[in-house]
């Protein structure tokens, strides 16, 4: 197995220029790369999609815990040359600052995966000796396996920083990247990722990976990403089949943002999946049972999500009918009465949810949450984990059916939206969590089947 994690010393240190820089090069040389992120994040494993031609995986410790991290490393990693996974913060961050739970640390000790760290060089020589030392002491079971400095002042500066590393750490620095370099990631914001999908960035991530082959030594790279096998329990997807229901999945520009495992879950389960794109037109199939219409950015696309008469009237529909629906995030907001975007210009949406969405220009809530409802999903008395990620308030006009108790970092609050076979919300459920929860899905679906 060829494993490698890129960490950084801190946050905007250059760890996702670097990664996918890495994968594209690696790619180009003929190999075949799956990219993985530390974390709960949905921008980054957008670009390792595109750079790698495979779907990216999210490795959370906290949403899935040591059995379902590795079980979505090995899966992953099938018909692969070698896993290269991005961090997320800086190295040791994570939860809390007293423990490494929740960090890259964590993900790259449960992965038994060597770490490569980017340390930004710039206005320091010797003194980088110091901080990579640091992060070799802070705890020593995780394998820091080499370096690579980025924003050095020239090639004359590289070689001051190898020379006091490689003497004072023992550990290779195996490339650079310099300061005036012209090739940094776009500022990571909701809007990029639909052109991300459109292929806008192709030229860049090309030209990004042939100056990171120049750089930085890929052969070195690839003999130290050689990591021991993983010993994996029964997966959380060799499941026994509950149902034979169809699920319509909404998937497009739009709606694209679904955990793999979530998808395979509900497979795995027995469920045949059908994706049809709102954005296309295309209205939900006559034969679906289910509807999951998952997070993305419907505000990117609201004037032409409010034009598509008959895909709106087809959701609603389906909904009002009584199939069982779960709407995350940009699906919740679809579904509401409609989206104000940012230039204050309003459309409409589907109209099922009373109340409607604002979007603004700064982040309205971002963390980790843990779930419990009362309803075919999360009956009283289980919980579920996702994460919650948006930049738009929802108004709504009656204080009652919420879907779900939410309790994060800031406490507990009432959130979502909840009516007969509909559970909608913000937050992005993480189904290994609490397989259950699809079951139960499913099997509400097979019983409204035979219901109609």
């Amino acid at each position: 197995m060829r494993r490698m994690v890129i960490a950084g010393t801190g946050s905007g240190v250059g760890k996702t220029t670097i990664t996918i820089g890495v994968m594209a090069a690696l790619k180009k040389k003929g190999y075949t790369v799956q990219g993985f992120k530390c974390g709960p994040d949905y921008i980054d494993p957008t670009y390792h999609a595109a750079v790698t031609g495979r779907p990216s995986r999210n490795l959370d410790s906290w949403m899935g815990g040591e059995d379902i991290v590795k079980a979505v490393c090995q899966k992953g990693g099938e018909g692969a040359d070698i896993a290269v996974i991005e961090g997320v913060m800086g190295f040791f961050d994570g939860k809390q600052a007293t423990s490494i739970e929740g960090s890259t640390a964590e993900i790259s000790l449960l992965t038994k995966s060597p770490v490569l760290l980017v340390v930004d060089c710039s206005g320091m020589a010797r003194s980088a000796a110091a901080v990579v030392r640091g992060f070799q002491l802070l705890d020593e079971r995780v394998h820091i396996a080499g370096v690579i400095a980025n924003r050095v002042g020239s090639e004359g500066h590289f070689r001051l920083v190898k020379a006091a590393i490689e003497q004072e750490c023992g550990i290779p620095v195996i490339g650079y990247l310099q300061k005036q370099d012209d090739l940094h990631i776009p500022e990571r914001h909701l809007g990029l990722v639909p052109s991300i999908e459109r292929g806008e960035l192709d030229h860049f991530f090309a030209k990004l990976g042939e100056r990171i082959a120049q750089t930085i030594d890929l052969d070195r790279l690839l003999q130290l990403a050689q990591a021991p096998e993983l010993e994996v329990k029964p997966s959380f997807l060799s499941s026994d089949a509950v149902s034979s229901v169809r699920i319509a999945v909404a998937k497009d520009a739009a709606f694209h943002f679904y955990y793999p495992e979530n998808l395979e879950m509900l497979e795995a389960y027995g469920a045949k999946l059908m994706f049809f794109s709102p954005l296309a037109g295309e209205t939900v199939p006559d034969d679906a049972d289910g509807l999951y219409i998952g997070g993305g950015f419907p505000e990117e696309f609201a004037e032409q999500l409010s034009k598509q008469e008959h895909v709106k009237q087809s959701i609603k529909q389906a909904i009002e009918r009584g199939i069982p629906t779960l709407a995350e995030c940009g699906g919740f907001m679809f579904l509401t009465e409609g989206i104000e975007t940012t230039d204050r210009t309003f459309y409409e949406m589907v109209g099922v949810i009373p109340g409607r969405v604002r979007m603004q220009e700064k982040l309205a809530a971002l963390g980790y949450r843990e779930v419990t409802g009362d309803h075919f999903l999360l009956p009283k008395g289980t919980a579920a984990r996702g994460h919650e990620f948006h930049y738009s308030t929802f108004t709504r006009l009656a204080e009652s059916d919420f879907a779900y108790e939410a309790k994060g970092l800031r406490g507990v609050k009432k959130d979502g939206y909840m009516r007969g076979n509909l559970v909608a919300g913000y937050i992005h459920l993480y189904f290994p969590s609490c397989p259950d929860m699809v079951k139960r899905w499913l099997q509400q679906c097979e019983r409204m089947k035979h219901h109609a």
